[in-house]
């Protein structure tokens, strides 16, 4: 494989921006491994009383990633996202404004391999989502598992990750007086394993468990295309009933993390690596769906708002398609 070496003469900004991106692949990838690392040796060393205080400090702050976490303002505003944002670019579109006044559900698609568009624009700053839609708190929903991770989990709760379980959600979606902003991955783990560029298929039929979270604290809907998501990693050939497939399923239904095999570029060159291309990506937020209070919904009004949702999200995608390269006979695929 010829490799293709990034040029010596590369602006001093491009070279910043690719930094930020290095720590955020890091960070996604291997920081909770070595926090995890990092706090089995303070626990063997002299220090080991350190960590029985920390330990006991897990205990007693376990309940926060599903009580609204521990945002810190200072940490979303930090330059670094801005050098993040600037490597792709990305950029938040928005559609209509959104009354502060309601708390929102915010269906973020497609889930991608690193949801980069969904960490950009709502655990940072840097798109200026404050800005766009004063009065609302945005909070990323990511799953449970990685708040149990002593050091990593501080870490995370300060851009504004909270726990995906119900109560969580819940929380969020029943705060008086409106303000709170929940924006989760509808598609899930499932749907990275169909991340690669090109791809517009969407794991949204059976998933409705959102919509009944919805109704029951009459939170207004808001679908979220991510347009350019798909398009920043490639990944090995995975097709149903391949036998990697067939393994991947597995490994998610025991650990409840998917393992998607994937490459970009590198560093310094340009053929091969873990960090995505330098591709586009414009997060475009749609028109909210209103949602009435159902504190028992059935199962014919879950079907009824998720058709509808179905319908919002099609439309945003619809709409902007044509702005963002993707030709007039490509259309949303659900499953």
């Amino acid at each position: 494989m010829k490799i293709e070496f990034a040029p010596l003469r590369v602006p001093l900004r491009r070279r910043i921006q690719t930094a930020a991106v290095v720590q955020w692949v890091f960070s996604f990838l291997a920081l909770a491994q070595v926090c995890l690392a990092a706090f089995v040796l303070l626990c063997l060393s002299d220090w080991w009383m350190l960590g029985a205080l920390y330990a006991g400090w897990l205990y007693l702050d376990r309940d926060t990633p599903s009580c609204g976490g521990r945002r810190s303002q200072w940490v979303r505003s930090w330059r670094i996202w801005m050098h993040f944002r600037d490597y792709f670019p990305i950029t938040l579109v928005k559609t209509v404004d959104l009354d502060p006044r309601h708390n929102y559900l915010l269906g973020f698609h497609p889930h991608g391999v690193l949801v980069a568009g969904g960490f950009g624009n709502f655990c940072t700053e840097a798109s200026g989502f404050s800005q766009m839609f004063p009065g609302l708190t945005p909070y990323l929903l990511m799953l449970p598992f990685w708040f149990r991770v002593p050091f990593f989990r501080e870490y995370i709760m300060c851009g504004g990750l909270v726990s995906s379980e119900k109560a969580s959600a819940s929380y969020l979606l029943g705060h008086p007086g409106g303000g709170q902003a929940a924006v989760i991955a509808v598609g899930g783990a499932p749907e990275s394993l169909e991340a690669r560029p090109g791809a517009l298929t969407l794991q949204l039929l059976q998933r409705k468990g959102f919509i009944k979270l919805a109704l029951k604290h009459g939170a207004w809907l808001v679908p979220v295309f991510s347009f350019g998501e798909n398009e920043l990693f490639d990944q090995m050939e995975n097709p149903a009933g391949s036998a990697l497939r067939r393994m991947q399923e597995r490994l998610q239904r025991i650990m409840g993390v998917a393992l998607p095999l994937f490459h970009a570029r590198g560093v310094f060159q340009y053929s091969f690596g873990l960090l995505p291309y330098r591709k586009p990506i414009h997060t475009v937020v749609g028109r909210p769906i209103p949602v009435s209070q159902t504190p028992c919904p059935s199962k014919e009004d879950i079907d009824a708002l998720h058709t509808l949702y179905m319908q919002g999200l099609t439309q945003v995608f619809e709409e902007n398609k044509k702005h963002y390269g993707i030709a007039d006979d490509k259309h949303l695929k659900f499953t």
